[in-house]
């Protein structure tokens, strides 16, 4: 067990690409953060971002044949995630670490009824008590008053809601220390995606299990994340408590993002990024949000470095480098092209 200073998870940067057309494309870049034991920790950012391939290389769930480790560490309880064995990395895999994948319709198999599947995990992970007394009790848990006849379902006669709290039930059955959930709440109404938020969050406090939850929405990483990170192409832009990311944002994609979304207390118009996430063998050279920044200067040409706004708050941009402009705040991007 990791003692109380030591993090969960500590993610040491992560470069990873995919070969293609004889030459290897790199799609994150040095992506670091650390998640504590009992923490959730919000991954942001819009698709194309690399939040989900970050998520599957940690687990070793991309493909073999294509995907590349460039650089980097993924300590989890003292042991490189990167490093290990297909056996090993097997026996970390749904009893450890599990994974909440962002389609559960495309995760479960059509062809085998629910039962079969929640019980697959127990044919490679030992349990000291009944798996079908754990399944059943589990899916009480997740919300269904009849678990028998959702055990008897086939994933086509579930719904949407439905099959995402049977993925929540399966991460859970072997008492996982960390979860991976990858927009849990993706083709999901508002109703459903805030009862399937409040079930994690509870599961969360009632377990003690950490949980990485990947998002393209501010707002819920400010509602049920503690610390949060935001990604723009492959890279982290921003990363601190999740609160300030949503009443304080520093990086202009992170302000983005959120005056992106409607907010109905004020009335206040969207006002959506233009431009869209380059593909990584078109990322630009220099800060690779420049060319779709409104407070893009001179400086975006060239890499920022990392700079600590305030505790724990630490930024890459341009507009924090120097002593003078640390204190730099803004509550909408202007339309100017300066700073």
């Amino acid at each position: 067990m990791p003692s109380p200073s030591e993090p969960l998870l500590r993610v040491e940067n992560l470069s990873l690409g995919f070969r293609q057309g004889g030459r290897v494309v790199p799609v994150t870049d040095a992506v670091s953060f650390e998640i504590g034991a009992g923490e959730v920790f919000g991954l942001v950012g819009e698709s194309g971002c690399g939040k989900t391939v970050t998520c599957l290389g940690l687990l070793r769930l991309l493909p073999a044949a294509s995907a590349v480790v460039l650089s980097g560490r993924a300590w989890y309880h003292g042991r490189d995630l990167l490093q290990m064995s297909a056996e090993e990395m097997r026996a970390v895999r749904g009893a450890e670490i599990s994974m909440i994948f962002q389609e559960p319709s495309a995760a479960l198999n059509p062809l085998l009824p629910v039962r079969a599947q929640l019980r697959l995990p127990f044919r490679h992970h030992a349990w000291p008590g009944d798996p079908d007394a754990r399944i059943r009790d589990l899916l009480a848990r997740v919300g269904f008053a009849d678990p028998d006849r959702v055990l008897r379902s086939y994933p086509h006669e579930l719904s949407g809601g439905m099959l995402q709290r049977v993925m929540i039930a399966h991460a859970l059955l072997l008492e996982p220390r960390l979860i991976l959930a990858d927009e849990p709440t993706t083709a999901l109404d508002v109703t459903i995606q805030a009862q399937i938020l409040d079930l994690l969050a509870d599961l969360q406090r009632e377990t003690g299990v950490g949980i990485l939850l990947i998002t393209h929405n501010l707002n819920l990483v400010a509602q049920y994340a503690d610390r949060a990170a935001v990604m723009y192409a492959g890279r982290v832009v921003e990363q601190g408590p999740a609160g300030a990311l949503l009443n304080d944002p520093r990086h202009p994609y992170a302000r983005g993002l959120l005056d992106a979304l409607p907010n109905l207390e004020t009335a206040r118009v969207p006002l959506p990024i233009p431009g869209s996430v380059p593909a990584p063998d078109k990322y630009p050279a220099g800060c690779r949000f420049h060319d779709r920044c409104p407070r893009v200067f001179e400086p975006c040409t060239r890499d920022p470095a990392w700079t600590h706004v305030e505790p724990g708050h630490g930024v890459a941009c341009h507009l924090y480098e120097s002593t003078e402009s640390v204190g730099v705040r803004f509550n909408r991007a202007p339309t100017t092209g300066t700073p």
